[in-house]
């Protein structure tokens, strides 16, 4: 019976225990444990809060990179104009080729200086053998073409003002720039590999109207 009380004794020592164990997280080291557990979360939330701050940079980058290459000037390489529609493009070069035509013809009676006369007749005979050419390939593919306009009555004779050949010049040079860059963009990116064809041909030809135009620019 003197045993009894040590017995006892233990058995609560060992209920005691367990007791004591999970009291302990409690008291007062335990409380380090949260500073210490946010010391080291910090990093992982600072990288969260970077990757999301990273997100809307990126987005902008993507979409900034999209824009350039889609806006891409297509005058990046030279004087070349916006590449359009192969019936668009018939459409442009044959109204501007029989305009050139037309006031060719027209200002040949009136022009003084030789040169000019000799430019004017280059011009009639070219714009209308590459009008010809467009219209046969535009009538192929039954495609509109644009009617020559018709010349009302014999040009003017004598009746030139004394700046008439500046001014017709400037104004070939003008309609001439035109040309080149609605010709290069179509020999560069049209779809129809025969109107890109013709625009590759007939470029060099209005090119050098144009510089027989700016050599005689006054």
């Amino acid at each position: 019976m003197r045993f009894a009380p040590l017995h006892l004794i233990a058995a609560i020592g060992i209920v005691a225990a367990p007791a004591w164990a999970v009291s302990l997280p409690a008291a007062g080291p335990a409380q380090s444990l949260p500073d210490s557990s946010v010391t080291s979360l910090a990093p992982a939330e600072s990288l969260a809060a970077g990757s999301a701050s990273l997100v809307p940079l990126m987005a902008a980058d993507m979409q900034a990179n999209q824009t350039n290459t889609v806006d891409a000037p297509a005058t990046a390489g030279g004087d070349v104009g916006k590449p359009i529609d192969d019936i668009t493009f018939v459409k442009k070069a044959m109204e501007s080729g029989n305009k050139e035509v037309k006031s060719a013809k027209e200002a040949l009676p009136q022009l003084q200086e030789p040169e000019l006369k000799r430019i004017a007749e280059m011009l009639v005979n070219d714009h209308s053998g590459a009008n010809a050419r467009l219209s046969k390939i535009a009538n192929e593919k039954h495609w509109p073409v644009a009617a020559p306009q018709v010349q009302q009555g014999p040009p003017p004779s004598g009746t030139a003002s004394s700046d008439f050949d500046a001014k017709w010049t400037a104004e070939m040079i003008a309609g001439h720039e035109r040309s080149v860059a609605l010709y290069r963009a179509q020999a560069q990116a049209g779809e129809d590999p025969d109107l890109r064809k013709y625009a590759r041909e007939t470029l060099p030809t209005i090119e050098r109207h144009l510089t027989e135009l700016r050599r005689l620019q006054k």
